[in-house]
């Protein structure tokens, strides 16, 4: 039986997707790219368990990094506008 292809996406089918930009911005692309393989690989998500988790926490470091720039942000433009 042969073996799935593998994930193999040049970068300008990456820059005409939105989710692929999206997730490149994050720093988590090459975990996304892990999950992916995993995926093609075994055709079942519970094998590929351990690349989801990986993915899912740097996605959230992420977020909450994020989350926390956003708060700053608006409490410095809060301060500046009642001055």
């Amino acid at each position: 039986m042969a073996s799935p292809p593998q994930h193999n996406r040049s970068r300008s089918e990456d820059e005409d997707d939105p989710v692929e930009r999206m997730i490149s911005r994050t720093g988590c692309a090459d975990l996304h790219y892990a999950v992916q393989e995993c995926m093609a690989e075994h055709q079942d998500w519970r094998k590929c368990q351990s690349h989801v988790q990986t993915f899912k926490d740097c996605m959230m470091t992420f977020q909450n990094t994020r989350k926390e720039q956003l708060i700053k942000q608006q409490q410095a433009s809060t301060e500046s506008t009642h001055r």
